[in-house]
């Protein structure tokens, strides 16, 4: 019987050690920590990975109650955290796309209630969702799935492996997240620039005519028409940012 108790404490050691960087990651990452997730179902995901994954790596003998373990915990919350981050600047620079569209087509102030993100402009929202659809269709979670189970040979459980590069490379990558947003919009928001310049070239010919009557109802349907012929422009560019977001991701776990 002690034997038994023995073994099942060890069995609980070695879950609980994948078990912590698995739930991080798949909190701080993208899809998985959407709050249109239940719960359960996250739960359940987050056991079935861990339940596949350790007894694939290598979990050392620590002792549960020891500074070590404290130690060791931290370094697997920093590592899956990190890798969810890093995929979370593609979310983030969506959004921000979103959000600069939506202020040159005057609509800004048509919100939605996001659960993860607040009040988000309605087209933030749209970028979001098909971003979220592109990352699924590209594979995206069976990439993460793929990083993770390497991430435990790179930086194996409780290594210390963990280093400053690594957050240094996270901020440099987080540094171009405006360069995406900015190349995903700049299409439409050049459109948009020409139609707001002829308006004033308008307004100059004839001021006594009413531009703002005439121009502010005008930029919303020409804005949803070049979000619409330009479509296929901003799919790529939605489709790169998320194929750099993958290498970046392998990357900084590989060592900054």
């Amino acid at each position: 019987m002690v034997l038994l108790v023995a073994d099942i404490v060890q069995l609980l050691n070695q879950f609980l050690w994948p078990l912590v960087r698995v739930s991080t990651l798949l909190l701080a990452g993208p899809f998985f920590s959407l709050a249109a997730v239940n719960s359960r179902v996250r739960v359940a995901i987050i056991l079935v990975l861990t339940w596949m994954i350790y007894p694939l790596v290598d979990v050392p003998n620590i002792d549960p109650f020891s500074f070590s373990a404290v130690t060791g915990i931290f370094h697997e919350v920093l590592v899956g955290g990190l890798m969810g981050l890093t995929l979370q600047i593609v979310i983030a620079a969506l959004v921000v796309a979103g959000q600069a569209i939506a202020g040159s087509m005057g609509l800004s102030m048509a919100n939605m209630i996001d659960p993860n993100l607040g009040s988000v402009p309605s087209l933030a929202q749209f970028f979001l969702i098909i971003g979220t659809l592109l990352f699924l269709s590209l594979g995206g979670h069976l990439v993460m799935i793929s990083v993770l189970y390497s991430s435990f040979e790179l930086l194996p459980i409780a290594s210390g492996g963990f280093n400053t590069d690594m957050i240094l490379s996270l901020l440099n990558w987080s540094s171009e997240l405006f360069v995406g947003a900015v190349v995903i919009a700049f299409p439409i928001m050049i459109g948009l620039l020409l139609v707001n310049a002829l308006l004033g070239l308008v307004s100059r010919a004839a001021p006594s005519l009413n531009v703002f009557a005439i121009g502010f109802p005008a930029l919303i349907p020409l804005g949803l028409g070049m979000l619409l012929l330009t479509m296929t422009i901003w799919f790529e560019q939605v489709e790169n940012l998320w194929f750099v977001g993958f290498s970046k991701m392998t990357e900084i776990i590989g060592g900054g």
